[in-house]
């Protein structure tokens, strides 16, 4: 063993601090979850509450509660959203156009009513190979409402497939940041693990998306936002220049081509600091792949210089309080990382007698139930587990496979911790409830059925 690694495996004796910790994380949970569901104080507030409860309690120094909250919260502002700003304009583009009921319809008719869900779980899949989750949905979102328009019953039937498809890509395929990270940790081969995560995938993605989301839309029926709703119903266009089929694909893949191919010159070109490399790390950032779709839009879609000005500024409304949410979302995960939780999860897991694979799902369980963060519990299980498996531990474990066990358990679960979870709720129009029923049970469903397939595939691949 390596001093390295023997350090790291040593250094995890259980204290009473680590469980002060749990039980901190545990009761900001709780009570964000009071406020909201029992108080109805609106999530905004609620989760800023919850969030300084958790820094005070977690013993987060006075002087620097603010100044974490407020990293957690411009942290996801930063990014998300200006990416849910954007998509939010090349939505309402596209709707206003006429092009994306055009496509709609295409899609629809093709497939038929009944095999829509199918339908939108391939979609996004295709959609959100070299993305973000949260790019994934503002990008569906408009298909999302629209195909539910025209097909019906409640929007769940149609949007947890397609949430699935982002979700188990997010979480096991490269060049998803979480993936990657993994992959590197733990000396695993990008090509394996990709051939080896599209096959967990697909099963996963049809058990938690067209199946689940038909069932559980006989049980949920949320009411989508008005303004969201009015902001993605078909306007008839005056000039009657509606867009073609393939110009509205275009529209929507441009940034989902760009960033793909980005993900192809990281992997292809050795030199980071070749001038293709700097041009591609440029455009190929989500935020900046979206600013040139959303020009794009603006120039093929043929609308006046008013009109698109007009279009982009509707957009922006309807999503302000999602923005709200989503911030203090990341505010509430700042604080809980803030407290070092991670790293007790990380101890109280370490000396089981568990296989390596069921261990590194549990690891990754753990931290996502405690910070909200896909990304955060794949970095930090993949820390964890690293020394752990180059000790010897689990000697004959396809590294691979453990890559894609981490990720598997980073998707467990998604709660009010989760800015995904409130960005979810606000887009389909559900009370906590209803979220904690539809998505967080589907995220729940990918992560334990691609568990179990990743288990049997251990059985054989090594």
């Amino acid at each position: 063993m390596s001093q390295a690694a023997a350090a790291a495996v040593k250094n995890t004796a259980w204290t009473g601090h680590d469980t002060r910790l749990i039980v901190v994380a545990l009761a900001g949970i709780a009570l964000v979850v009071l406020l909201t569901a029992v108080v109805k104080i609106h999530p905004f507030l609620a989760l800023l509450v919850g969030g300084l409860f958790v820094g005070v309690a977690g013993g987060i120094p006075a002087d620097k509660l603010i100044s974490t909250l407020t990293t957690g919260v411009g942290g996801v502002l930063g990014n998300v959203g200006v990416v849910v700003a954007l998509g939010a304009m090349l939505g309402k583009l596209l709707v206003d156009s006429g092009g994306a009921d055009r496509l709609v319809g295409a899609i629809v008719d093709r497939v038929g009513e009944k095999r829509a869900p199918w339908a939108m779980v391939l979609a996004a899949m295709v959609v959100g190979i070299p993305m973000f989750f949260e790019v994934g949905l503002v990008l569906m979102i408009p298909i999302i409402y629209l195909v539910w328009k025209r097909t019906g019953g409640s929007i769940l039937r149609v949007g947890i497939p397609a949430l699935a498809g982002l979700s188990i890509l997010h979480g096991l395929i490269p060049p998803h940041p979480g993936p990657l990270v993994a992959i590197s940790a733990l000396h695993a081969d990008l090509g394996t693990t990709l051939l080896l995560g599209v096959i967990v995938a697909i099963p996963t993605a049809v058990i938690a998306g067209p199946l689940y989301g038909t069932w559980i839309a006989g049980k949920v029926h949320p009411h989508p936002p008005e303004s969201l709703a009015r902001q993605y119903t078909l306007t008839e266009r005056e000039d009657g220049e509606t867009p073609s089929v393939w110009t509205t694909l275009s529209v929507i893949l441009l940034p989902v081509a760009i960033m793909l191919a980005k993900t192809v010159v990281d992997v292809a070109d050795d030199d980071a600091k070749s001038e293709l490399h700097r041009v591609m790390d440029f455009i190929g950032d989500p935020i900046m792949a979206l600013v040139i779709g959303v020009a794009y839009a603006a120039l093929v879609l043929r609308f006046g210089r008013k009109q698109t000005s007009d279009i982009m500024g509707a957009a922006l409304p309807p999503i302000a309080g999602i923005l709200l949410i989503i911030g203090a979302g990341g505010g509430f995960k700042q604080m809980l990382v803030g407290t070092g939780i991670a790293d007790s999860i990380g101890k109280a897991a370490d000396h089981s007698h568990l296989s390596l694979l069921l261990l590194a799902w549990l690891i990754a369980v753990g931290i996502r139930l405690a910070t909200g963060s896909a990304t955060v519990a794949t970095v930090t299980a993949s820390g964890i587990i690293a020394p752990i498996a180059a000790s010897g531990t689990g000697s004959g474990t396809s590294t691979a496979l453990l890559a894609l066990a981490v990720g598997s358990g980073s998707l467990f679960l998604s709660h009010v911790n989760d800015a995904g979870f409130w960005l979810v709720k606000e887009f389909f129009g559900m009370d906590v409830k209803q979220t904690f029923k539809s998505w967080s049970a589907m995220e729940t469903i990918l992560s334990s059925v691609s568990i179990v397939v990743i288990l049997i595939l251990g059985t054989v691949v090594h």
